[in-house]
């Protein structure tokens, strides 16, 4: 299903009756309906970021519901679609952090393939319909998913944030780990603690001081 080694660590859900059961009921919605990501891009951050490569996770909520807008990675767009309000936010906190410029688009594919698993807790989403597809099935599955991350021994950071990314913190038990939390990048909650959070500079502090190489969150280099 994905083509790395994230089919042998899902296995046992990809083989579900229920998760055949289910996958079922989304094939119909895309034959029925406009359904975002494209087909093909279901599962782009597990492709881009195969389990072994997995530092740091950052849980977003749904993919975007605009024309041409989602790829399957959470915050990003695809080059030439306009870079969306909370990822210009994610932009000035980076430069903020770092003193990193970002670039003139918003695809995060950099992100991915160094090792930041760019995860929506829902993979879908019908056109024009936010969040219309929460609570099909793939909180199962993105669940599952995350467990399996805490289970990892090398150390990972996970990024959430606001309050939606936050439940997924109960999930997050292993001390192995760093769970760096804030409010969500939207315009409506940055300034009620997002920005001057620093995530991107803990992150790779975190990740040095545990012989791990950092992140180059450099999108143009």
């Amino acid at each position: 299903m994905i083509g790395n080694d994230w089919d042998k660590v899902l296995e046992i859900i990809e083989n579900s009756e229920g998760f055949h059961k289910f996958y079922k009921v989304i094939e119909n919605e895309y034959n029925q309906k406009t359904i975002f990501p494209p087909k093909g891009y279901i599962f782009n951050a597990l492709k881009l970021t195969p389990y072994k490569n997995v530092k740091v996770v950052i849980v977003g909520q749904d993919p975007y519901h605009g024309e041409g807008e989602a790829h399957g990675l959470s915050f990003s767009v695809r080059k030439g679609i306009k870079i969306p309000p909370s990822l210009k936010n994610i932009y000035k906190e980076l430069y903020d952090d770092l003193g990193i410029t970002p670039p003139d688009n918003g695809e995060l594919i950099k992100w991915a393939k160094e090792g930041v698993l760019l995860l929506n807790a829902v993979l879908t989403v019908e056109k024009d319909k936010p969040a219309s597809h929460k609570n099909l099935g793939w909180e199962k599955l993105t669940d599952y998913i995350i467990k399996i991350l805490n289970n990892k021994e090398t150390p990972v950071v996970f990024i959430l944030w606001g309050n939606f990314a936050k439940e997924k913190q109960k999930l997050i038990t292993n001390k192995n780990h760093l769970i760096i939390s804030s409010a969500h990048p939207s315009p409506f909650s940055a300034k009620y603690g997002f920005f001057g959070s620093k995530p991107f500079s803990k992150t790779n502090d975190f990740l040095i001081k545990n012989n791990i190489k950092p992140i180059d969150w450099d999108l143009k280099s």
